[in-house]
């Protein structure tokens, strides 16, 4: 049985820093991971993920983030094990997607239906996957972290809508069937 141990002040420091180091690798790895993506064929559409991090960032230094700061032991393990599923389920679908992987909304110059792996369980296993890291960020250091997932989440089904679009188009006779007998975002439910 692992015994966890959080106390307040440097402890919650502490765990916020390491909390968003791994964040920081894993935007490296994802940089990275990149290089070796298929051509984007350009789709026209604005996409500002970027801006609304920035807005989600700039909102949490505005109110006194100290004030729902997570002190319960309880939620910052369940915050943790979210955090760590989270990331490693966008990693695992990343994996999973290969050279098929784009940014939101863009459109691959070869595109291939990728319906295995975490594909099978839901269409947007990477946003699911960020999602549940940003719920495990929220649990784990401080509940204005939600804010950032409520803006991250109305962003990611705009473009899961989007993509959905485009993927119905490009692959007609098979696209239709998969997002029938699968969810968007949550299996079993969105």
């Amino acid at each position: 049985m692992l015994a966890v141990q959080f106390q307040t002040g440097s402890t919650n420091t502490t765990l916020t820093t390491v909390v968003f180091s791994v964040w920081g690798l894993f935007w490296i790895y994802w940089l990275i991971a990149a290089v070796t993506a298929n051509r984007s064929v350009r789709t026209g559409r604005c996409r500002p993920p970027g801006l609304v991090l920035i807005i989600g960032l700039v909102l949490l230094r505005v109110f006194h983030t100290g004030t729902l700061a997570v002190h319960s032991p309880v939620l910052k393990v369940v915050g943790l094990v979210l955090f760590g599923s989270g990331l490693a389920l966008a990693v695992w679908a990343r994996i999973y997607l290969g050279r098929n992987w784009g940014m939101p909304m863009t459109q691959r110059a070869e595109p291939e239906l990728v319906t295995s792996g975490p594909y099978r369980f839901v269409r947007h296993p990477i946003y699911s996957g960020l999602l549940l890291a940003l719920l495990g960020t929220a649990l784990a250091t401080n509940l204005y972290f939600l804010l950032a997932l409520v803006l991250v989440g109305a962003y990611f089904i705009y473009s899961a809508t989007v993509e959905e679009r485009t993927m119905t188009t490009s692959f007609p006779a098979d696209y239709p069937g998969y997002k029938e007998h699968t969810k968007m975002l949550i299996p079993f439910v969105l």
